[in-house]
């Protein structure tokens, strides 16, 4: 066999860079773990967190294959408050947590989104697939937003509540410009306090306050 004098020379990043990946896999388990590593280099190269899940994220996430309440609260911490999120990583973002690609398809063809989404309208969609009235889509709503994990009851601030209310709205289609304003004059007014913030209770049990 020919002998060469060339060396290889192997990073001293490559052991932990590979160890990360291991790990990153155990914990993802993806179906395609070719593509998959495919991804997570990809992001890797570009400088952008890749598509691994965290480690508390393992047992939940184990036996989930539809859209629930605390995956909506995963989403959308991975989106990490941004208002604007390019549609190509959100569809990597859902595809990691392994939601169901129909229903991604269907929320973006309702809202008719395009390259960039506001992600806020997005999620208001998708939690409306949960939500089979739009009080309870938007108490879905609430409490995926809510930072008040153990300290009272979810609560978003007022205009947060006024924009998807007002959009959940327009794309259902039956409820009256007027009668949205009349409620949300009445929830601004009489039920809203110094702080500015809206609590589930204050539009789920308040016999005035008919959402539809």
């Amino acid at each position: 066999m020919p002998q060469t004098d060339k060396q290889i020379c192997i990073p001293p990043e490559l052991p932990e860079l590979l160890k990360q990946f291991t790990k990153a896999a155990i914990r993802t388990q993806p179906q395609d773990l070719i593509q998959w590593a495919a991804d997570y280099f990809g992001a890797m190269s570009r400088g952008e967190i890749p598509p691994a899940r965290e480690r508390s994220e393992r047992v939940a996430l184990s036996n989930w294959a539809e859209l629930t309440p605390e995956l909506l609260k995963i989403l959308h911490s991975r989106v990490a408050g941004r208002l604007i999120i390019h549609v190509d990583e959100l569809a990597q973002i859902w595809k990691v947590l392994s939601l169901p690609t129909d229903l991604f398809n269907s929320v973006m063809n309702v809202g008719r989104f395009t390259e960039e989404i506001e992600w806020l309208k997005f999620l208001a969609l998708a939690c409306s697939s949960l939500g089979v009235t739009i009080a309870k889509t938007l108490k879905i709503v609430c409490e995926v937003l809510s930072s008040d994990h153990d300290c009272g009851p979810p609560r978003i601030p007022f205009s947060t509540f006024q924009f998807l209310y007002t959009y959940i709205a327009e794309v259902d289609g039956e409820i009256s410009a007027s009668h949205v304003s009349r409620m949300l004059n009445y929830i601004e007014q009489e039920v809203i306090g110094p702080d500015g913030l809206i609590k589930v209770n204050d539009f789920t049990q308040n016999p005035r306050v008919r959402l539809e």
